[in-house]
């Protein structure tokens, strides 16, 4: 406790994007209503690689009319690619002053840079609907997608066709974890979108192995919404409730999701990554950025950046040759970025841009890692969607899925 409070102390002490212990701050949806200079500004020092919360930060110190504040936060922005709406571009310098609106069209002049390396794998077919994640195996001899909208696995049939596949009490589809030996496989069953409820629909883990018809079934605890999910070398299985803010874990002959990390300590947890010796499981919090959990203890800590990046906005992540690779469909531009970690797996030291702001996306959604390669859907279509059905006027799309090759180019 004691080393604890002295970790805050210092934390409290200190200026405005300095260096700090890594000490998680749990967040909740009050956390979310901190609205005044001071409260955001120590948020930005618990959180220093969100851009969210330095967005809220500038928006306050505009409002405030802390001019050199306002322009130490577009700054830090543009130092990590934001790229700002036009109307926010001419809005800006108007509303910091004229002392500094000269220094603020400068910063937020930047127009992001169009970055693409992937190709397209497969083309799901518009009735497929709400398509969240898809799986990969090595080889590429077929494929499985979830649809949130049709509560459906979707297979890739050998002529490149997708076969629909009805899974008994299934309620919206969405993460998918195969190990890499390919004898345990699960996807994620729950009422993640709103749609009328199911009385009779399964919230929890279905297994991926075995007939589907009756297959084997992990419950999540009574409220829990879980959505995406990992697995670990040892077959332990993990799984983020976006709505509750809990992780959870089992075994594979568990009779119950239990629980890791209690609701409280992240706002919505979304991807989630084993580390390679099963110690650690990173987790992004979509608002917040990246932390770690020590699987021995359940410890949570923040994981830190020697380098500047935005760590938040994370939907999609995976491990992938000491890096982790992150879909970051919440930042402006929306971009696929590899975060090299540290030997001990402490720290980011590097930052690469995959793809970025590509000309064919909508929104890049979940997927999976394969022969050096990350197979993502690259045409989410949420925002057509409304509590599991079509919005009206709208007429759902095919779902693009990508390829995009991991190496250094």
């Amino acid at each position: 406790m004691r080393a604890l409070a002295a970790a805050l102390a210092l934390a409290l002490s200190a200026p405005l994007g300095a260096e700090v212990p890594a000490v998680w701050r749990p967040v909740d949806a009050a956390t979310g209503q901190i609205a005044d200079v001071a409260g955001l500004e120590q948020l930005a020092r618990d959180f220093p690689d969100s851009a969210s919360v330095r967005l809220r930060l500038l928006n306050a110190q505009l409002e405030a009319g802390e001019g050199e504040g306002a322009l130490a936060s577009l700054r830090w922005l543009a130092a990590r690619g934001h790229a700002f709406s036009e109307r926010a571009k001419a809005r800006i310098p108007e509303l910091i002053g004229p002392a500094h609106a000269q220094a603020a069209r400068d910063a937020v002049a930047g127009v992001p840079l169009v970055i693409g390396g992937s190709t397209v794998f497969s083309t799901l077919p518009a009735e497929a609907g709400l398509i969240e994640s898809v799986f990969v195996p090595p080889g590429e001899q077929d494929a499985v997608a979830s649809s949130v909208s049709r509560r459906s696995l979707f297979a890739l049939g050998s002529k490149g066709n997708w076969i629909d596949v009805p899974i008994p009490r299934a309620q919206a589809l969405s993460g998918i974890a195969i190990a890499p030996d390919g004898n345990v496989g699960w996807i994620v069953s729950a009422n993640i979108d709103g749609a009328m409820s199911d009385p009779g629909g399964f919230t929890g883990l279905i297994g991926l192995v075995g007939p589907m018809r009756d297959p084997l079934m992990i419950p999540a605890p009574e409220g829990v919404a879980v959505s995406d999910l990992t697995i670990g070398p040892d077959d332990r299985v993990y799984a983020s409730d976006p709505l509750g803010g809990g992780v959870y874990r089992a075994h594979p002959g568990a009779e119950a999701l239990a629980t890791l990390v209690p609701p409280g300590t992240f706002r919505s947890p979304q991807g989630l990554a084993v580390s390679a010796d099963g110690a650690r499981l990173y987790v992004s919090d979509y608002g917040y950025g990246l932390a770690i959990i020590d699987l021995a203890s359940g410890a949570v800590s923040r994981l830190v950046s020697d380098v500047p990046a935005a760590l938040d906005g994370i939907d999609g992540l995976w491990l992938h040759e000491g890096e982790l690779i992150a879909v970051q469909n919440g930042t402006s531009p929306m971009r696929i970025s590899a975060f090299r970690l540290s030997d001990d797996g402490s720290r980011i030291t590097g930052h690469r841009i995959l793809e970025q702001a590509h000309p064919d996306w909508t929104e890049p959604l979940g997927g999976s890692i394969a022969d050096g390669a990350l197979y993502y859907v690259a045409t989410g279509q949420w925002a057509l969607y409304d509590k599991g059905v079509l919005r009206e006027g709208a007429k759902p799309l095919p779902t693009v899925i990508r390829r995009l090759p991991l190496a250094a180019r």
